[in-house]
């Protein structure tokens, strides 16, 4: 799944393609996705023009002057920039049309993404109105974590991953963040102290940027808005590393399960 590294990179890729340009056509060709397309999006967009293409969490809000486009990737879900008369494949669903001859072209193989609009403020919109914080301001640091995780008795892998909590810290980087700061996905959020948070806050945001950096990670489906694949997966120090030994003491990186996601880690160093 697409998780804050990539749809930063997503919405690096479309800013310069997209902001100035007026929409000619809004194409839906299949409105079925994990929210429905509004029936009236071609009638609403035609005509209006891109101001600015912004992120929160893992959701893309671009500013359309009279209201805001809300994209999602879902799980399978990529944008590209292509010219406007590129003709579609199976899995792509929907179209945003320029004026320049391009159009963003939304691919979801497994259609749990979405396109909405609104015209009241994007942050009051259901989907967003409850998100966390974004990991990667000055306002999330060992102070916000610690406070956060009093009397929490939850894994803090899990902690980590709560969207209500803190924003796109997915299941890969989750596990790469606790590597990073030696501490074990097992234990409890509210048993870390202060220092360990500190740390762990460092630790998130240098992954995340690292991640960026790397053009995010591609396991099966992620290719940016030029259709380029994501290198991060050559990095990874415990994710999908099994059996293999920890690239900082040697021991072998092990697997369990926790909400339903696999995490890995390494026994020796991460306690």
């Amino acid at each position: 799944m697409p998780e804050l590294p990539e749809v930063e990179i997503t919405r690096r890729g479309l800013e310069p393609h997209l902001v100035g340009l007026r929409i000619e056509a809004a194409v839906v060709r299949h409105a079925g996705l994990r929210h429905p397309v509004p029936e009236t999006l071609n009638q609403t967009l035609s005509g209006l023009t891109l101001r600015s293409i912004e992120r929160r969490g893992k959701y893309l809000l671009l500013d359309c002057g009279a209201g805001w486009l809300i994209l999602h990737l879902g799980m399978s879900g990529s944008l590209r920039i292509l010219p406007a008369a590129t003709p579609p494949q199976k899995h792509d669903h929907f179209d945003l049309v320029l004026e320049s001859g391009q159009c963003m072209r939304l691919r979801d193989p497994r259609r749990f993404g979405a396109v909405l609009w609104t015209t009241a403020p994007p942050q009051r919109h259901p989907l967003l109105a409850r998100l966390g914080i974004e990991p990667l301001t000055a306002a999330f640091d060992g102070g916000f974590l610690y406070a956060a995780s009093r009397g929490r008795q939850t894994a803090i892998k899990l902690f980590l991953m709560d969207g209500h909590i803190v924003v796109g810290i997915g299941n890969i980087y989750a596990n790469e963040a606790l590597f990073d700061a030696a501490i074990s996905p097992k234990t409890a959020a509210g048993k870390i102290g202060a220092a360990r948070y500190a740390k762990l806050a460092e630790s998130v945001k240098e992954t995340l940027k690292r991640a960026i950096a790397a053009g995010g990670s591609t396991l099966r489906d992620f290719v940016d808005s030029a259709g380029s694949p994501g290198y991060f997966q050559q990095q990874y120090r415990v994710y999908g590393r099994t059996g293999l030994p920890c690239p900082r003491c040697g021991t072998a990186i092990r697997q369990i399960r926790q909400g339903q996601r696999s995490t890995f880690y390494c026994p020796g160093c991460q306690k």
